[in-house]
């Protein structure tokens, strides 16, 4: 068969299982999920050991470092996958949730309430949790899910999935509720994209090629989770020690992942005192400093930043470093080279960080703390599906009330319109 009809197949098989889905009770749906969970702890040796594979190949292949560690299951990200599918079956659920209500002046009742968006595709790269997180939180939202991940982790996604399905199945999951698609040609996500007829939403994580195909290419809607150029600013009225400390975790804790720093923003007046004590702080943790003139002239070590460094996601231990003028003149360089993801201001004078927090149009603003937070875990929503870069429908870290949608139920007792 073609990868068209293939693709159209497994559309097919999710919109009935859509359907199936949206009836089951909320009991139902976490004895699922936790079913799930049980059979892929039970299976922890054989998913790691494709995942061993994968990394054998990304090897070969001369992936870097930092999406070599985007790939690896250790034990500790394992269990951390399978406790996220048991966090989100003790979650709220979000479907048949009441949103608003009025009564009519005619006395109809109309409310609107959650309802799961139907079928959901998600095209991802390198990390094989995002497997077991995305089919866990579409099942808990009642939404059937269509996974592309990419031939990187093909070996480990293929292990989760099957996984997923086994402990579904025997909880009664519908047919095509959880499915993978498990060829690497690339015609296989344009096909996904296209199939407007089945799928009705689509979720693409991954690098800025991958996002910019996918918004190319589809005729289902987009839900963009673009890349996160995030800046810290350190403004001339912040703790200078604290500043330190959070820029060297938005770097340094996992520089390889979409809520990292990337820039380094630093006021003119404080420049000589905090750049050349932060400067050797990450030297020191191995991060190339890549600097503006007036960054060089303080810290000359630095290799001179490019035009194109300044909305370049690293992804490794890299970070431009540029020295601003003040509050608005950082607000601008976020403006003109951010990616609307996260963001952050050090400072103690509120008017700064007032300014900052209205002038920035990112997904998370931060004052005083690191941009690693922007997470849907660490925001109280369990796993996420990812960190949506748009502004309709949703923004910031996607949890389950973020992939229902609504529908208008109206009670009445024989209104007619006049």
């Amino acid at each position: 068969m073609s990868v068209d009809s293939d693709i159209r197949r497994l559309g097919q098989s999710a919109r009935s299982a859509a359907r199936l889905l949206a009836g089951l009770s909320s009991q139902q749906k976490r004895d699922m999920l936790l079913r799930m969970a049980e059979v892929v702890e039970q299976q922890q040796s054989q998913i790691q050991a494709e995942n061993e594979e994968d990394l054998a190949a990304g090897r070969q292949a001369g992936l870097s470092s930092a999406l070599l560690d985007r790939l690896e299951l250790t034990d500790s990200r394992f269990s951390a996958m399978v406790a996220g599918i048991r966090n989100v079956a003790e979650l709220p659920d979000p479907v048949g949730e009441e949103i608003e209500a009025m009564t009519h002046p005619a006395g109809m009742r109309i409310s609107r309430r959650r309802v799961p968006i139907g079928v959901i595709g998600i095209i991802y790269e390198s990390r094989p949790n995002v497997t077991a997180d995305a089919a866990a939180l579409c099942l808990r939202s009642g939404n059937a899910v269509i996974l592309r991940g990419g031939r990187e982790a093909i070996r480990a996604n293929t292990a989760i999935a099957n996984a997923l399905r086994a402990g579904g199945a025997a909880a009664h999951l519908p047919d095509g509720a959880v499915q993978l698609i498990q060829t690497t040609d690339r015609a296989a996500v344009r096909a996904l994209c296209q199939l407007d007829e089945y799928v009705d939403l689509i979720i693409p994580r991954g690098g800025e090629g991958l996002i910019r195909a996918v918004v190319d290419m589809s005729r289902v809607p987009v839900i963009k989770h673009n890349k996160g150029v995030c800046h810290t600013y350190v403004d001339v009225s912040a703790d200078l020690e604290m500043a330190c400390g959070i820029c060297e975790n938005a770097k340094c804790h996992r520089p390889g992942v979409c809520n990292a720093m990337e820039t380094l923003l630093v006021h003119e007046q404080v420049v000589g005192d905090f750049l050349p004590n932060m400067c050797q702080r990450l030297t020191d943790l191995g991060v190339e400093l890549r600097g503006d003139e007036r960054a060089r002239a303080v810290v000359p070590t630095m290799r001179a930043a490019t035009t194109t460094d300044w909305d370049e996601e690293y992804l490794d231990l890299i970070l431009s470093v540029g020295v601003v003028d003040d509050v608005d003149a950082a607000i601008a360089h976020i403006t003109k080279y951010g990616s609307q993801h996260s963001d952050a201001i050090v400072a103690a004078d509120e008017v700064a960080q007032e300014k900052f927090l209205s002038g920035v149009d990112s997904a998370a603003v931060y004052v005083n703390a690191s941009t690693r937070f922007t997470d849907g875990a660490e925001f109280g929503m369990g796993a996420e599906i990812g960190i949506s870069t748009d502004k309709l429908h949703a923004r910031g870290p996607m949890g389950l009330r973020e992939l229902t949608t609504y529908k208008f139920v109206v009670q009445g007792s024989g209104q007619i319109r006049a």
